[in-house]
């Protein structure tokens, strides 16, 4: 009995070992999305989770935990085990919301450090778009009834602090302004809210609006970057109006910061190919946005230096109840 017993506990102890040691990935990889369908970070997070299943020989699921400006699905992520078995996709929001939160009093929901960038995929302006049959024709046209009706024109966005309401707010800034802001659980329901009539404009990335202007259904006025957009080369920036209101909305992959090197370095190389992919390339510039790849060294330096801008912004704009 007791040479069964200790023949038991070895071949225990063997299949540990061999667990302990099973090549990454061994198992299926959750994808965070911290927004609802629709958004940008969606329509990245598809094809890009495709492509690396294919690298990695192992599924890469996509799970969509929206609520509080994306800060919600970020903060899970930030408290993942650091395996490799749970990665980000994210918006610019990453570099705001923890800033938000210091604003508000209130304990941050993640910090920073505790996740690591990998991968960006786009970094695209945002732009102003409202329903085809608005009075409004030009960014100027829209800021002048602004001014004339304080608070009356009402915009949606992701939520608090998101990357649809922090452009806004810019511009309400640059422009002198006060519109009322209306915050959704993401991107997909604020523009539905758009189609519907139940608000008056939005802030968003192009991926997410490019369908609704090529369908007759929004109209677009301006966008936050410089020079002219790619998928929409007729629309001026708000700079060529005269407003000084620039933002970008990224996207990008992070992993939990104490995730292993070995294992952080499999899904930097996973995500690289995953940019190359000519197919997610296509899909996504059919969506609205280019591919603008950062590997991880670079993508650490644009994400610290994003941040920094962010919070000075945010405490411009004081605390959002």
């Amino acid at each position: 009995m007791h040479r069964r017993s200790l023949f038991a506990a070895v071949i225990l102890s063997l299949a540990g070992l061999a667990s302990a040691q099973a090549p990454y990935p061994s198992k299926a990889i959750t994808m965070i999305v911290p927004f609802p369908p629709g958004g940008l970070a969606d329509i990245v997070a598809r094809p890009v989770a495709e492509a690396m299943s294919r690298d990695l020989g192992q599924p890469v699921v996509i799970e969509n935990r929206g609520g509080a400006g994306g800060g919600i699905g970020m903060g899970q992520a930030a408290k993942a085990a650091p395996d490799g078995y749970t990665v980000l996709m994210s918006l610019s929001s990453f570099t705001v919301l923890p800033e938000a939160d210091v604003v508000l009093g209130r304990s941050p929901m993640y910090s920073l450090n505790s996740l690591r960038p990998i991968a960006r995929f786009t970094a695209d302006p945002t732009v102003l778009a409202v329903r085809a049959d608005a009075p409004w024709k030009t960014a100027k046209d829209f800021v002048e009834d602004a001014k004339k009706r304080p608070g009356a024109i009402n915009y949606g966005s992701s939520g608090n602090y998101g990357t649809m309401h922090v452009p806004m707010e810019i511009l309400s800034q640059n422009a002198g302004i006060k519109m009322t802001h209306v915050p959704f659980t993401g991107a997909g329901p604020a523009v539905v809210a758009l189609l519907g009539g139940q608000i008056d404009a939005v802030s968003s990335g192009p991926a997410t609006v490019l369908q609704y202007l090529k369908a007759g259904k929004l109209r677009v006025l301006a966008h936050w970057g410089n020079g002219r957009l790619e998928s929409m080369p007729d629309v001026p920036s708000l700079k060529d109006s005269g407003y000084n209101a620039e933002y970008a909305q990224w996207s990008g992959l992070f992993i939990p910061a104490a995730t292993p090197e070995p294992i952080a370095q499999r899904l930097r190389a996973a995500a690289r190919a995953a940019a190359t992919d000519p197919k997610v390339k296509e899909v996504i510039l059919n969506a609205g946005s280019p591919i603008l790849y950062q590997d991880s060294p670079d993508f650490e330096k644009y994400v610290a230096a994003d941040a920094k801008r962010m919070a000075q912004v945010v405490k411009k704009m004081g605390k959002v109840e």
